[in-house]
């Protein structure tokens, strides 16, 4: 028979934390700390089989699932001395989800489950708590309602609002126990009306509705994007944890509280973290009430007067620091940990590895190191290659002027600069459209996920730093600001006001997530500074890498920023980018427009100083380092003029009447030029330009070696060939230019003549096509186009739709499609070295910056990857991680 269901609790456990595929994240967790002896309340874990049988068979649950539920429902009753859904002596439940990796406050929880009309006044009377029995009874009407029934949660805060209203109060704390007796009583009639039938009384209906709701959590649309958006698979589910309560809102010597083994912004080694008193776990995550600092240390740090918990519950608080040493040895990481204290009882409720900022991961992996925590390897599999792009970007200059709005909370660091935006729709379609925007909310709830992923920046109203928008913040590498207490949003009215000063929807905000600070208008930024703990890790990841990492780059500036960044070569140089700036594309345009060869080569000669002079400032900077420089590949149109006056200035400067220019223009118009005549379609028609081009790579080349005494080894790369033929022939026209400069200057260089694979039959004939090639550099942008047959320039249109229906794993232009552009660099690498062994292997598409693709590239046996100045360092750590996975 299969076992569905694992119990824990009492020192024991069923499961352990190595069985995460079947109990999830946070139930094997739960079993682990159980088997720890750390205090742990006993419950079950359903596993994540039963989420797969629950959607592969009709939602329906597997046949022997209700008997094994009951037997462990049953040894928690044991456990806790207490009867589910008994009158005198209730044992209450939370039933939450938890998934293989953490999805916080992606899917449904329910606590204080198993109340109902009798079982609350047995909790009061067990308790002598009558305050504490209703308050909880209301909670989970208003839980359950939301969660199992479908009744908005709005509707009940409406109902509490106006109660306190009436009463003159303001907070939930003044409210009594008669209070909360009322508001359950219209709390029921509310879903009754909602609903057309009563609130359900019994336990088991209440439990299997709540199991059902989890489940069913898997697939509503915010776990849908969160999944999308941190490449989680849909097949693996969820498992269901069903755990007995235990209550942190039954007085002043009970609380609940987040807090982390380390600082997750940071990576201090510090406690931190946030409790509150007389409240239950979701108050702290939701961001309903502000929480207080777990230790005096930051208490004192952030200026604040609230006892910390240190301060207030000392004895507890040293249990706490006990668990988080404990903890943090035995899973040797940074743990992100729940607790609730119950009348002066910790007790823990979840552990996990925590999500933290870039620089924080670099931190705690480099001091764990350090410390003999974990190896040097583990260290740099520790840290995730994408989050590096937070530590690559601007920071806010301290010496820029400041015009500050309000402060809040510093929940995730980094800075941004973006328009005001209070909805997450229209957040996500400002960005589409290329704008900055900053997503201001009274608070965020799981909902405004693609709001905030869409954002450059998070500013909330309310909430601590472990509420919902800290936490995705942090995950996803936005700044983010919480709980700006004095800042009151209007949504509705598109205004938030900050002491009187309003800003509205659409006027320009920049926050400071390291520091709380808003600001109105725009903030200077200044670049980072990439030493201390990023310099160690990317040295160890240089040590255990294969794959080399160049960079595309076209002007001298991304040269040197790719050269920061510690890029060993340029993979591509554009030589098109450059022909666009100033008096070079009159030149240009002179060359396009000329009736003859001889208009053609007067005009290429005004361009090769440029061209030559441009490539001497590339071979300085990469001193020695291989350039892969790619000829000439756009079609002419895209060089002529396209508005009315742009026709005018144009043949004013080339000195041709604008009917000319026009016509001219006409017939260079093509009808998919991405297939058209470009790349070295233009070499074999015009192989003047491509001559040209070679001469300047050359002179250019023994300039500097004659000027620094530097290597220069150029590569030059012909782009979209189809054919061996169209190789050889090009070849024979650069080495027959190489041949003549080296004659001219009496001195030679050694160089390399290549192509980029970027078409289909490339792949396929390469064993062919290897014969008149020094390298292969695969250009899977086009090679993307040409094998799906779509254009990225088009394509956002519909790829959203086939990423959301699971068409397409992931954007086929972000990371490769391994089964099928994958398949055709794997054949064209295959055959291009079945004919020469030592053929130099690389791409140079956007995809050598995505770490999935930098370890297909790596498992295929490329050479190098090349990517954009920015990516260099999340490829140089991805090709380490590729490397060591592979041991």
């Amino acid at each position: 028979m299969t076992k569905w269901v694992y119990s824990f609790g009492d020192g024991a456990a069923d499961g352990s934390a190595s069985m995460k595929n079947l109990l999830g994240g946070k139930g094997a967790n739960l079993a682990e700390m159980a088997s720890l002896g750390l205090p742990v309340p006993p419950g079950l874990t359903i596993t994540t089989e039963v989420c797969t049988y629950y959607y592969a068979n009709g939602r329906e649950y597997p046949a022997e699932l209700n008997d094994q539920v009951e037997a462990a429902i049953a040894a928690i009753e044991k456990s806790v001395g207490a009867v589910f859904g008994d009158a005198d002596n209730p044992l209450l439940v939370s039933v939450r989800s938890g998934a293989r990796v953490s999805m916080p406050g992606m899917m449904d929880t329910v606590l204080n489950l198993g109340l109902n009309d009798e079982t609350v006044e047995g909790l009061a009377a067990n308790s002598e708590n009558p305050r504490f029995a209703w308050d909880s009874y209301r909670r989970f009407i208003q839980m359950y309602s939301d969660v199992v029934l479908g009744v908005d949660h709005y509707h009940f805060e409406e109902l509490i609002e106006i109660h306190k209203e009436e009463k003159g109060v303001d907070l939930d704390t003044d409210l009594d126990a008669d209070d909360w007796k009322t508001l359950a009583h219209a709390f029921k009639a509310k879903t009754e009306e909602e609903l057309g039938e009563p609130f359900p009384q019994d336990a088991r209906e209440q439990l299997w509705g709540a199991i059902t709701a989890v489940f069913g959590s898997w697939h509503i649309e915010r776990a849908k994007v969160y999944r999308k958006l941190n490449n989680i698979p849909e097949e693996w589910g969820t498992a269901v944890n069903v755990q007995a309560m235990v209550f942190g809102n039954m007085g002043d010597t009970s609380a609940t509280g987040v807090a982390f083994t380390r600082d997750p912004s940071t990576g201090e080694n510090e406690y931190y973290g946030e409790y509150l008193i007389n409240a239950q776990g979701e108050d702290v995550v939701a961001g309903i009430r502000t929480p207080q600092y777990l230790t005096k240390r930051a208490r004192i740090a952030a200026e604040n007067t609230a006892p910390s918990m240190e301060e207030s519950m000392p004895e507890v608080f040293k249990q706490l620091a006990d668990v988080f040493d404990k903890l943090e040895k035995h899973y040797r990481d940074m743990q992100d940990i729940e607790f609730t204290v119950q009348h002066g009882k910790l007790w823990m409720l979840q552990t996990r590895s925590g999500k933290r900022t870039a620089k924080a991961a670099l931190k705690i992996a480099v001091e764990m190191a350090a410390d003999g925590l974990i190896d040097k390897k583990t260290a740099v599999l520790r840290v995730e290659p994408a989050a590096l792009d937070q530590l690559l970007h601007p920071t806010l200059d301290p010496d820029a002027p400041r015009d500050i709005y309000t402060r809040g909370l510093p929940a995730s660091p980094g800075a941004a600069s973006g328009f005001v935006v209070f909805d997450s729709d229209e957040a996500e379609i400002m960005a589409k459209d290329g704008k900055s925007v900053i997503l201001c909310r009274v608070e965020t709830s799981p909902e405004d996920i693609h709001g905030m992923h869409a954002a450059k920046g998070i500013l909330t109203a309310r909430g601590g730093m472990t509420s919902h928008a800290a936490v995705v913040a942090r995950g996803m590498g936005r700044p983010c600001v919480s709980g700006a207490g004095q800042l009151r949003i209007d949504g509705k009215e598109g205004v938030m006001t900050c002491m009187g000063r309003e800003v509205k929807e659409g006027d320009i905000i920049t926050i400071d997530g390291s520091t709380g600070e808003v600001m109105v208008g725009e903030v200077k930024t200044l670049q980072p500074e990439l030493s201390g703990d990023f310099a160690k890790l990317m040295g160890w990841a240089d040590k255990y890498r294969t794959l080399k990492v160049r960079t595309n780059a076209d002007t001298p500036n991304d040269t040197a920023t790719a050269r920061e960044f510690g890029a060993e070569g340029i993979g591509l140089c554009r030589t098109e980018h450059m022909f666009f700036e100033g008096e070079r594309i009159i030149a240009v345009r002179q060359m396009i427009l000329a009736e003859d060869l001889a208009g053609r080569k007067a005009a290429l000669a005004k361009l090769l100083p440029m061209q030559r002079s441009d490539f001497e400032e590339i071979f300085k900077i990469m001193h020695g380092l291989p350039v892969t420089i790619r000829l000439l590949d756009p079609p002419l149109h895209e060089f002529m003029p396209r508005e009315e006056d742009e026709f005018a200035d144009v043949a004013s400067a080339i000195g041709i009447d604008v009917a000319a220019l026009k016509r001219r223009a006409s017939d260079l118009h093509e009808f998919n030029p991405m297939l058209g005549h470009r790349g070295c379609r233009l070499g074999i028609t015009y192989p003047e330009i491509y001559e040209m081009q070679a001469r300047a790579i050359f002179e250019a080349a023994i300039a500097v070696v004659e000027e620094t005494g530097d290597t220069v080894v150029p590569e030059i790369m012909i782009p979209l060939v189809a054919t061996e033929k169209e190789l050889a022939m090009l070849r024979e026209r650069v080495d027959a230019t190489a041949k003549a400069v080296f004659k001219e200057k009496g001195k030679k260089v050694d160089y390399l003549v290549g192509t980029m694979i970027e078409l289909p039959r490339a792949a396929l004939r390469a064993a062919d096509i290897a014969k008149a090639a020094d390298f292969f550099s695969f250009g899977t942008n086009d090679l993307t186009q040409t094998t799906i047959g779509i254009s990225r320039d088009d394509a956002g249109r519909f790829l959203d739709e086939y990423v959301k229906k699971d068409i397409f794993a992931q954007d086929p232009f972000v990371s490769i499609d391994q089964e099928g552009v994958g398949e055709l660099v794997k054949i064209g690498a295959e055959r291009g070295r079945s004919t020469k062994a030592d053929l130099k292997l690389g791409i140079c598409g956007e995809h050598g910056g995505d770490p999935a693709s930098v370890e297909f590239c790596h498992n295929v046996g490329l050479d190098y990857v090349s990517c954009s100045p920015f990516r260099v360092p999340i490829a140089r750590l991805a090709a380490a991680q590729a490397a060591l996975k592979g041991e």
